[in-house]
Order: C-alpha cells, then sequence, then structure tokens
C-alpha cells in the first residue's frame, strides 16, 4: 500500500517537469534566434542567505539563464571588448549619422534653391531675322535684309518682393521643420537609450532570480533526501526554477530588442556590439525637476520648432496670395528692334502690354486663399495638440515621481524585509515554500515596478524636454 502514493506522486512529478520543460525549450529556441551579445555584463552583487548567489549557481546562470552567453564560446576564449557609449555620444551619433536626420536636411537645399530662383530677374529674349530684299517695283532695290529685336519683361516691385517673401518664409518653414524633426530623433534616442537601461536592470533582477531559485532547488532537494520536507516541495521548487530559467531568457532577449531598437534610432555609426554607461537605477540629478507649466507653455508658443514651422508656413500662403494677385496687372516687357534693308535702316523702341482681358487669376488666387485657411487652421491645430502634450507630460511626470518615492520608500521595501521574514520561517520550518516562493514572487514584482516608474520618469522628462525645445 505505501508504494501507491509514490508512484502517483512520480507520475505528477514527470508530468509537471515534462511540461515546463517543454516551455523551457521553446523559450530556448526562440533565444537561439537572436545574435549573440556582448558578454560584459557583471554578476551582480551578493544579498544575504539565500540571497547570496554562490559561485555554482552563477556559473548555472551564465549556462542556462542566459544560453545567448554560451553559443559557440568556449570557457578559456577572452570576451572582445565592446565599446561603450554615454547618452551624449549616442545624441552627436544620431545628429550627425542618421540617415533620416540626412535626408531631412536636404529639405532646406531644396528651399535655398527655391529662393535663388525667386530673386532671378526675367532672362530677356532676343530676335534674329536675316533674308533678302527682291525688288517687285521699279525704282526698288535687291539685296539683302536683316532684324534685330531684344525683348525684356519687367517686373513690379510688389510681385517681385511677393514672390521673394513667399520663397523666404518657405526656407524658414523648411529649418524650423528640420530642426523639429531633430528633437523628435532626439527625443526618440533618449528613450531608446533609458529602455536599454530599464531591460538591462530587469535581466539583473532575473540573473537574481534564477541564482535564487537554483539555490533553493538544490537545498530543497537535499531537505527531501533527508525526509525533512515533503515531495511536493521539491516539486514546486523544480517548477520556480523553470519558471526563473524562462525569465532570464525572455530579459536577455528583451535587452537585445531594447539595444536593436536603439541602434535604428541612432543610425548605422552605432556598432552592433554595445554596451552603455548609467543604470536606470541612478537618481536623478540635482535640478533635474521641470519648470512650471506656465513657463514651459509660454516658452513653447514662443519659439518651439513646429509652431515656428506653421507660422512661416501661414506667411508663405499669405505671400503666394499678393504674389497671385500681382499677377492681374498688365505685364510690360520693353523692346528694341533693328532693321537694316539695302536702302533703309530702321530704329525702334517700345512698350509690350499683356493685358489680363481673359484670365483674372481667379482660380489660382482661391486655391492660395485656400493654402492660407489650411495653414491657420494648422497652426491652431498644433498649438492644441502641443499644449495638451504638455500637459499630459506634466501629469506622466509628477505621477511617475510619486510612484518612485512610494517604491523606493515604502513597497520594496516591505517586501524585502517580508522576504527575509518569509526566508528565516521557511529556515527554521515555521512555514513552507509556498509562503517563501510567494514572499520572493512579491519582491521580484516589487523590483520591476520600481524600474518601470523610473523609466517612465524619465520618459516624462525627456517629453517635457522636447516641448521646450532642448536638444542637447
Amino acid at each position: 500500500m505505501p508504494r501507491a502514493p509514490t508512484r502517483l506522486l512520480r507520475t505528477a512529478l514527470a508530468c509537471l517537469i515534462g511540461g515546463l520543460l517543454a516551455s523551457s525549450a521553446a523559450a530556448q529556441s526562440a533565444a537561439d534566434s537572436v545574435p549573440p551579445r556582448s558578454p560584459d555584463a557583471a554578476v551582480p552583487a551578493a544579498p544575504p542567505p539565500l540571497h547570496t548567489i554562490a559561485p555554482g549557481s552563477a556559473a548555472a546562470l551564465a549556462g542556462l539563464g542566459d544560453p545567448l552567453l554560451a553559443q559557440g564560446r568556449s570557457a578559456a576564449e577572452p570576451a572582445p571588448a565592446t565599446a561603450r557609449y554615454s547618452l551624449r555620444q549616442l545624441v552627436e551619433l544620431a545628429r550627425g549619422a542618421n540617415p533620416a536626420l540626412i535626408a531631412e536636411r536636404t529639405r532646406i537645399d531644396a528651399a535655398e534653391a527655391g529662393l535663388t530662383g525667386a530673386r532671378a530677374f526675367p532672362n530677356p529674349q532676343i530676335e534674329a531675322l536675316t533674308g533678302r530684299q527682291v525688288a517687285r517695283q521699279p525704282g526698288a532695290v535687291d539685296g539683302r535684309s536683316s532684324s534685330y529685336s531684344l525683348s525684356q519683361p519687367l517686373e513690379y516691385p510688389s510681385q517681385r518682393g511677393a514672390r521673394i517673401g513667399a520663397a523666404e518664409a518657405a526656407l524658414d518653414s523648411s529649418r524650423a521643420g528640420v530642426g523639429a524633426v531633430t528633437l523628435d530623433f532626439v527625443a526618440l534616442v533618449k528613450l531608446r537609450y533609458y529602455d536599454v537601461l530599464r531591460r538591462d536592470a530587469e535581466l539583473r533582477n532575473a540573473r537574481e532570480d534564477f541564482a535564487l531559485a537554483d539555490q533553493i532547488r538544490s537545498r530543497v532537494e537535499v531537505r527531501v533526501k533527508t525526509g525533512e520536507s515533503p515531495k511536493y516541495e521539491q516539486i514546486r521548487a523544480e517548477a520556480e526554477w523553470l519558471n526563473a530559467l524562462r525569465a532570464t531568457q525572455a530579459a536577455t532577449l528583451r535587452v537585445q530588442q531594447a539595444k536593436a531598437e536603439l541602434r535604428r534610432a541612432v543610425g548605422p555609426a552605432l556598432p552592433q556590439n554595445f554596451d552603455l554607461e548609467g543604470d536606470i537605477d541612478t537618481p536623478l540629478a540635482e535640478g533635474s525637476e521641470p519648470p512650471s507649466p506656465e513657463r514651459i507653455r509660454a516658452q513653447l508658443l514662443d519659439s518651439h520648432p513646429e509652431l515656428v514651422a506653421a507660422r512661416a508656413a501661414l506667411r508663405s500662403a499669405e505671400a503666394r496670395v499678393d504674389y497671385e494677385r500681382s499677377l492681374r496687372l498688365p505685364g510690360l516687357s520693353l523692346r528694341g528692334n533693328v532693321a537694316r534693308a539695302p536702302d533703309i535702316a530702321t530704329n525702334q523702341l517700345g512698350l509690350s502690354v499683356s493685358i489680363p482681358l481673359f484670365d483674372r487669376r481667379d482660380g489660382p488666387i482661391a486655391a492660395a486663399q485656400s493654402e492660407v485657411a489650411r495653414a491657420r487652421a494648422a497652426l491652431a491645430a498644433r498649438e492644441l495638440e502641443l499644449d495638451q502634450a504638455l500637459q499630459v507630460a506634466w501629469q506622466q511626470w509628477r505621477i511617475a515621481t510619486g510612484q518612485v518615492s512610494a517604491y523606493e520608500a515604502g513597497i520594496v521595501r516591505q517586501a524585502e524585509a517580508a522576504l527575509r521574514v518569509a526566508e528565516a520561517a521557511y529556515r527554521y520550518g515555521e512555514r513552507g515554500i509556498l509562503e517563501y516562493l510567494d514572499a520572493q514572487r512579491a519582491y521580484r514584482l516589487a523590483r520591476n515596478e520600481l524600474s518601470a516608474a523610473r523609466y517612465d520618469v524619465r520618459a516624462a522628462l525627456v517629453e517635457l524636454e522636447r516641448l521646450q525645445a532642448r536638444s542637447e
């Protein structure tokens, strides 16, 4: 009779571990498709008992928790050196080498070419005719005859000024637009940078959890063999170990994905393998708090590149209306003519006038006026959008700052204290493994939530800096 429960227990253990091993194998195959990453990440520092990462556990973590580190690399092979980049260096790389930014800057060249064309004067027109004069009446003279004429179109000063004004406003709009795009790219690089730091922190936490789960599994196995603990505790320890392994592999993949997104934001100048300087857990520097919303709003409405570009586009559209209206005036051309015949020479100077009798430019004027209305509405809409973005970013900063204070001051410390109490209780046999694993899970969640809140604070600050047109 005693063997029946043992057989059932072994069957349940085999089924549970088989399913978890299948999940681990799926995660392992997904991890194998990612290129190898730099092995320079350090193993976290050791906490107190059961929070301590033993050397054996660290070795197991290097071979199992992060399989990407072990692909195709022997233990004696030295790790390749990888460059480390600060946030400022990444921003400078993006400014100078990002293909999208380089493409945007060509808009300025096009607008400058348009201004050069607007400042050009109309070209003169020269006409030369030659032939032979044949006498048809008595007394007429035969011989070669020729004529030369020169025509120079004349512009009204108001017409020329409107055309140049439209081109100058278009150039201002292009420059401000490139500045706005640069602000967006700098903000994107900062967000990707902080995202990598956040994923690095999650990976460190996952490695610590795996090392701890490895220790728990070893200790529970010993206690089960000596009869101090029931068999189901070993089953739970094995399941927790596999979950920690899978979480470590997933965290490794998230780091690789975040680095890929950062490289896409910076450009090809950033190498495939790189490391970052900084830590998401590092407190913000003194004086990093943003100004008041009223001050940011005044600065935003006055000098934000997107609004500067929209206002310049409105001026260009208004100048285009003036130019189209000036084309209603009669067109003037100064003409000179010289004719030579065998018996006579003629010199003429006159003025040619093009009368706008049938085409009064009604269609182009109406189209230009519609463009003015569109530009004015776009400016008002963009002002409203940026003002709403300011309010959202400010509220996000306040909420995230409060969350960080709450986690740092109480939640994480309480979760860590609960974990230590559960550890001591489990060690002395007062509590089972379930209570200890629950406390460990709560502590892990609190740490990850703290890292996420710190990332949210930095993301809100990046958005506020963008709204202030700060791209350093």
